[in-house]
């Protein structure tokens, strides 16, 4: 067992002063002990870099978070939430194999970077855009609302092959069902609203698929509905549910990796000089921003059967929070871990997970990341921040997100 400093005070997650920096007290919960056993969460908190690796790799640690999901819904919108329940339970990202790889291979091959490099140009035309519309020199905004958003909801509406028209529709129901798995809805009417979005956009997707059966496109659902593997190694309506996941996924993951990103090179002059000076460190940008300040803190597993685990004995049904915003802070693995560095190289971040769940979209979520922060950066040099002092974030467990980032363009 590893316990280096003294143990830090207990303090809650979701604490206004947590959500808005989690970083030192995670450190120092590392720095204590690397698995560490919450009674205020009722969880396992594991922050050491090596220690999250191997419940990544460990099949005794289960993604299978349905249940805890549902019974955190109020008890008067329960009636409501079955439905939504089994549409989640198709989600690989709560399956352990061997159920989660037959689910993930049907988009293997929609996700390769062969395939992924074909939304290259369209991507670069749609950031263009967007910036064209909205960062007007001179003008001051909200780059979440203008930039960070809609730029991604474009990429991915054109790869999933959403129609122009269903745009607004889809991507409030998309907003609404982050509410319901992040963990930022509250009321019972946050919650009612949540599972209704689930079910109209699993409703929407099924008529989508339909469609595209009748009348193939050039997007993701026709090209898996002519690998031929829907109906075959997944049913129709698994197929559907895991949609319902990459609809969801793909904005939210890469809006807020764009704003961190240029959050973070706004407030570190040299770094965001260097990306001037070689744009191709835009990249460098990006995977910093996933190490350092991503948009997502952790992931919530379960202990499927006893293990031991640095020493800690982890009982069968425990919740293990796995802190990824530590482990990729861990000085053991990363030299001189707090610092922003364009070119680090190295080792391999957590940022999008590792293993089985590695996070199947990180590819195009990386390309219009890339896209964004480059040309924010390289082609509006007067970009500046409206409001530098502390940003506010979204008051959520797992994900980091900004609520806005005003900016001068």
């Amino acid at each position: 067992m590893t316990t280096h400093a003294p143990a830090p005070t207990e303090r809650y997650l979701l604490s206004p002063d947590m959500i808005a920096d989690p970083y030192g007290h995670l450190d120092a919960l590392r720095d204590h002990a690397p698995v560490h056993w919450s009674p205020l969460h009722h969880a396992w908190l594991v922050t050491g870099y090596d220690q999250v690796m191997r419940c990544l790799r460990d099949p005794a640690v289960s993604a299978d978070r349905v249940r805890p999901l549902m019974d955190a819904v109020p008890q008067g919108a329960r009636e409501d939430a079955e439905r939504a329940f089994g549409i989640l339970s198709r989600w690989m990202v709560f399956n352990d194999p061997p159920q989660h790889r037959r689910l993930r291979q049907v988009f293997q091959e929609a996700f390769s970077a062969r395939a992924v490099a074909r939304y290259r140009a369209f991507t670069e035309k749609a950031t263009r855009a967007v910036l064209a519309r909205k960062a007007t020199p001179g003008r001051t905004g909200d780059l979440l609302a203008d930039v960070a958003k809609p730029l991604p909801a474009l990429v991915f509406a054109r790869w999933l092959g959403i129609p122009p028209t269903d745009g607004p529709s889809f991507w409030y129901w998309n907003t609404r069902v982050a509410d319901l798995v992040l963990g930022t809805a509250q009321e019972e009417s946050e919650y009612r609203a949540s599972l209704q979005a689930l079910v109209s956009l699993d409703d929407y997707l099924g008529a989508l698929v339909a469609r595209r059966r009748a009348e193939p496109g050039d997007d993701l659902i026709s090209q898996v509905l002519r690998e031929g593997r829907v109906g075959d190694s997944v049913t129709e309506e698994e197929f559907v549910g895991m949609l319902t996941q990459m609809a969801f996924a793909g904005g939210e993951t890469t809006s807020n990796l764009i704003a961190n990103t240029v959050l973070a090179l706004h407030t570190r002059p040299d770094q965001l000089a260097a990306v001037r000076a070689e744009p191709e460190l835009a990249q460098g940008a990006v995977e910093e921003t996933l190490r350092l300040d991503g948009p997502s803190k952790m992931s919530i597993r379960t202990a499927a059967r006893d293990l031991d685990l640095d020493g800690r004995t982890l009982r069968a049904g425990d919740r293990v929070f796995l802190v990824t915003a530590a482990a990729n802070r861990d000085p053991a693995r990363f030299p001189d871990p707090g610092r922003f560095d364009v070119r680090r190289s190295g080792a391999t971040h957590l940022g999008f997970g590792f293993g089985a769940h590695f996070c199947i979209g990180a590819a195009l979520a990386r390309l219009v990341a890339v896209a964004a922060v480059r040309t924010l950066v390289c082609d509006h040099p007067g970009l500046t921040l409206a409001d530098p002092g502390r940003p506010a974030w979204q008051p959520s467990l797992l994900n980091r997100g900004l609520t806005a980032l005003p900016v001068h363009y």
